[in-house]
């Protein structure tokens, strides 16, 4: 009888923490990558990925937990990044993180307003309800130069990251300042996803009918994930333009920023914290992988655009082989991988 119970103490012996891979990131990624990594990895792969990793954690949120489909991202990413901009611009001594937190009260807001469809609409047409909201804030933002200070470009420069005296400037400062605002908002959203919140959302998105049955609060619990999504996705807005494009402007949070997200999210995995790192990795490193092999198989035989549009080729049939293949995304062939190549006792 002890030589059955055997093998099962010595997998739980072997099984490792689910903490310790986090951890051992963390420590390269604030430890390590600083002193070895050059400026060009974090301004075009690092921090990009952080700021979209970010946004898709959101989405995902509302989309993989909640079941509430989304086409708006971008839009709640500019609304934050605008809102953070003249909080900063128009209330003197605001700090930094007062007004990141501020503007993303002010796209959980919005999204909440754009949300409230979802009581009455799902699948498809919640889809065309939410892209209104893209369409309606690009508008704004454009027709009304208040938003932008009456810059007539409508294209301003981002402020200062700086906290309590400490400034974050260059490659790595912007880095290290994207890497804390979303290692604490993936612990927040940890945090969310494995209490009752988290479990009603998933009540929701598997059945309504159900989830009322067993006294979910259906109608609070969409609003909620909304306003949840919306304001972790503002805050990777305010990123997206702070830290990354290092200005804050309409075009950069266009359609296609929202289509980016939302195949993150398919490509990652739905319902996974892991699946917006891994897809986001994928959506940014995919590109620079496919110029730098058409620049060195086909040198200059074809202009940028032929490559960018072959990049985009290439992205849509793979997520299309995704969605045929492992639906479930990066997060589950990976563990299957895992499971395939472990030591079996």
């Amino acid at each position: 009888m002890s030589s059955l119970t055997m093998p099962s103490s010595l997998d739980k012996a072997r099984r490792v923490p689910s903490w310790l891979a986090p951890s051992l990131l963390l420590v390269i990624a604030y430890f390590v990558l600083p002193f070895l990594g050059t400026d060009y990895l974090f301004e075009a792969i690092l921090t990009p990925f952080l700021a979209l990793s970010l946004a898709a954690l959101g989405l995902n949120l509302l989309t993989g937990y909640a079941g509430q489909l989304s086409l708006g991202s971008a839009a709640f990413m500019a609304v934050g990044a605008f809102a953070a901009y003249n909080f900063n611009l128009r209330i003197p001594g605001m700090p930094l993180l007062g007004s990141m937190g501020l503007a993303g009260v002010i796209a959980a807001a919005i999204g909440i307003v754009f949300g409230l469809p979802s009581l009455r609409l799902r699948g498809f047409y919640l889809a065309v309800a939410t892209l209104a909201a893209q369409f309606f804030v690009e508008w704004a933002l454009t027709k009304f130069s208040w938003f932008s200070n009456d810059n007539p470009s409508g294209v301003i420069d981002a402020p200062q990251l700086t906290i309590a005296g400490l400034t974050f400037d260059g490659p790595v400062g912007r880095y290290l300042f994207a890497l804390t605002v979303v290692t604490g908002l993936t612990a927040l959203t940890y945090r969310i996803v494995n209490t009752q919140t988290g479990h009603n959302f998933i009540a929701v998105r598997d059945n309504e009918m159900a989830a009322r049955v067993i006294g979910v609060p259906v109608l609070r619990t969409k609003l909620l994930a909304f306003g949840l999504s919306s304001f972790i996705v503002g805050v990777a807005g305010v990123l997206w333009a702070f830290a990354y494009l290092r200005t804050v402007e309409p075009a950069g949070f266009n359609l296609d920023r929202s289509f980016q997200i939302l195949f993150i999210i398919i490509i990652g995995g739905l319902a996974t914290i892991r699946g917006a790192f891994f897809g986001a990795a994928l959506i940014v490193v995919f590109p620079l992988i496919l110029s730098r092999l058409g620049s060195l198989l086909f040198g200059g035989a074809f202009d940028s655009g032929v490559l960018d549009m072959s990049q985009h080729i290439v992205l849509g049939a793979l997520i299309i082989l995704f969605l045929i293949a492992e639906p479930d995304g990066l997060v589950a062939l990976c563990r299957r991988l895992v499971n395939r190549f472990s030591p079996q006792i």
